[in-house]
């Protein structure tokens, strides 16, 4: 296995609470903490094992988003990650930018930089889609392991623990493969100051989606974001006669 490709995205800070636009056409970004998908966290920290453990030699870190999009580049970068790829799209675009585009974008990058490995965490905390690493390994037409829980390279590939609702399932798949990563695959290591001022001076490379052929044209539209209902406050009642009335009279019995 010679070169891992990982995908990092920008998300709202999972600390901060996300407020809706006025306009109700999206939530509140500007002025707001950002940082490295959590997930996404998990694949550089597995990448990078591997590339210690002499799995892997290079690890590229590929972002698609607006100019800011290079901070969590630059993350990875501190984290282990040999060079960066930033494929930039505008602030407008990126509001309609859909799983189906960054597979493409992420399939075109894996073939250009010949990965035998594409790790990508198993979803985003900003829309949960849950998509990417899939549809990315159908755009290719690699296998699979997703909700990654372990992986072991072995000599005719890879042996994968994933999660699934019954438990765990082991199974064996050959490169070049797309793995997503799922919270108990590892944890992830914090990039310290040297790495940190090292990861400035690593390569990031710059490039769009139309340099690489992928048509990013909106397949949606935006009708409408809103807060979810607020939750009515409970009530204490004296004993269960009281309780059964009261669910009677709410008609939930």
């Amino acid at each position: 296995m010679a070169r891992v490709l990982v995908g990092v995205k920008r998300v709202i800070d999972y600390a901060v609470k996300v407020r809706v636009k006025p306009e109700k056409n999206g939530v509140v970004t500007q002025g707001v903490k950002h940082s490295m998908n959590p997930f996404d966290e998990i694949a550089v920290e597995e990448a990078v094992k591997l590339k210690e453990k002499k799995l892997a030699t290079e690890v590229i870190a590929v972002s698609v988003g607006p100019t800011q999009s290079q901070e969590v580049i630059r993350t990875a970068l501190a984290m282990g990650a040999d060079r960066g790829v930033h494929v930039e799209v505008s602030a407008a675009e990126y509001e309609l930018l859909q799983p189906l585009h960054v597979s493409k974008i992420l399939a075109k990058l894996a073939l250009d930089e010949k990965a035998d490995l594409v790790i990508l965490g198993k979803q985003a905390i900003d829309d949960d889609a849950n998509q990417t690493a899939q549809m990315t390994a159908a755009v290719l037409d690699w296998p699979q392991g997703t909700f990654c829980n372990k992986i072991e390279k072995t000599d005719a590939g890879l042996t994968i623990v994933r999660e699934v609702d019954g438990g765990l399932e082991t199974i064996k798949t050959k490169t070049p493969a797309v793995l997503s990563a799922d919270l108990r695959l590892n944890t992830p290591r914090y990039a310290t100051l040297p790495n940190i001022m090292k990861a400035k001076k690593k390569p990031l490379k710059k490039v769009t989606p139309k340099d690489l052929g992928v048509d990013t044209t909106p397949r949606i539209e935006i009708v409408s974001v809103e807060d979810p209902p607020v939750r009515q406050a409970g009530a204490a009642v004296a004993d269960v006669d009281a309780l059964v009335a009261k669910l009677k009279a709410g008609g939930h019995v």
